[in-house]
């Protein structure tokens, strides 16, 4: 690496990977900054690999567009790139009559967000499609689907390095600042320029461009949702992904089935103060009721714990959802500079859709 690059992205999750792939495949000359010693290693392999329809964001979102956007392309690609995905559809299931307004709620939202796809099912339709469901009603998402994401990152890797791009591992940055004609930086112990830096480093994102704690520019608080999952032993006893209506920050304890056709369930939110995966087992019990409100029939000794993951997000307790913030020279006045704030769900399905809003924005 010579100490003056052309382009630089910093993280290399699923959506740092894709911004990467979108510059290179535009000629920009890439080079792909990670810190930890594999890519993905935080957000973009531990969630529910789940590819979103888009139903739940507000139209005016970044969410809403990339999400429906992004879905399209996902699918795409993995169809060209032989990585695994699965249209498996989705359940958003009522747990009363009570609550069907809301699901008319949903379906209104996605349609205005250009999901059109929706299917209103009854209790027993619900049952004909999944016997082990209990409900008062449902809407059928067909295009919502599962992805192997590490699959898909290792793809987007491959593309990067096929055009002339280079992903380096343990490889930090720190020290970012505004220099003349120029943007410098610290990896290691020696100094680089580049002359455009993409900051898509996650859960690190507001602590790269924040330095000593005076912020250089517009940097939204983050705010981390830690969620835990749990896997269900045994076949798996259902053939969609069911989710409850969303709540507490999140989309409630859902089920999901991977390529395999392991079921998990999860995640919850709990709000954290710093990044820490530790899984804390005395979340089963509320797991336990959360899952039996859908589905009474749960063998609570077939849930073992999995994993937890951790999501950036800019909203916190009790606060409205929170879009995608990108910002650009447009925003923070530093020339060259792009970051990417807050990238949660549904980040994995957006990823190439905000790879092409990163470049049509640095080429504009």
């Amino acid at each position: 690496m010579t100490d003056r690059l052309d382009c630089v992205v910093v993280g290399a999750g699923v959506v740092g990977l894709a911004v990467g792939r979108a510059l290179a495949l535009a000629g920009r000359e890439v080079v792909v900054l990670e810190s930890e010693s594999h890519i993905g290693m935080h957000a973009s392999s531990r969630n529910s690999e789940v590819i979103h329809a888009g139903l739940y964001y507000p139209e005016d979102f970044l969410k809403a567009r990339l999400c429906v956007t992004g879905k399209k392309m996902l699918y795409d690609y993995c169809d060209e790139h032989g990585v695994g995905c699965s249209r498996l559809g989705k359940l958003v299931v009522a747990s009363s009559i009570d609550d069907l307004d809301r699901l008319t709620v949903i379906g209104e939202q996605a349609a205005r967000n250009g999901v059109t796809d929706l299917v209103v099912l009854s209790a027993d339709e619900v049952r004909e499609l999944e016997p082990n469901v209990l409900c008062a009603g449902a809407l059928l998402s067909p295009s919502t689907g599962i992805v192997d994401s590490h699959e898909l990152m290792t793809a987007l890797q491959a593309e990067i390095e096929a055009h002339n791009g280079t992903v380096l591992l343990n490889s930090e940055v720190t020290n970012l600042s505004a220099e003349k004609q120029a943007l410098r930086f610290m990896n290691g112990n020696e100094w680089f320029f580049c002359r455009t830096l993409v900051n898509s480093a996650g859960l690190r994102a507001q602590k790269l461009v924040s330095g000593d704690g005076r912020p250089r520019e517009r940097v939204p608080a983050l705010h981390l949702a830690k969620g835990h999952y749990f896997a269900y032993s045994g076949k798996s006893p259902f053939k969609h992904l069911i989710y409850p209506l969303p709540s507490g920050g999140g989309l409630g304890i859902h089920a999901t089935n991977d390529l395999g056709g392991a079921t998990r369930f999860g995640p919850d939110v709990t709000w954290i103060d710093s990044i820490d995966y530790d899984f804390d087992e005395n979340r089963k019990p509320e797991f336990i009721t959360a899952i039996r409100s859908y589905f009474p029939g749960l063998d609570q000794d077939k849930l073992t714990p999995a994993y937890t993951g951790i999501r950036p997000k800019l909203s916190g307790p009790g606060e409205p959802p929170a879009d995608f913030v990108i910002h650009s020279e447009a925003d923070h006045g530093v020339p060259g500079l792009v970051n990417l704030f807050g990238i949660d769900s549904p980040g994995l399905t957006a990823a190439l859709a905000i790879g092409e809003f990163v470049n049509k924005m640095l080429s504009s």
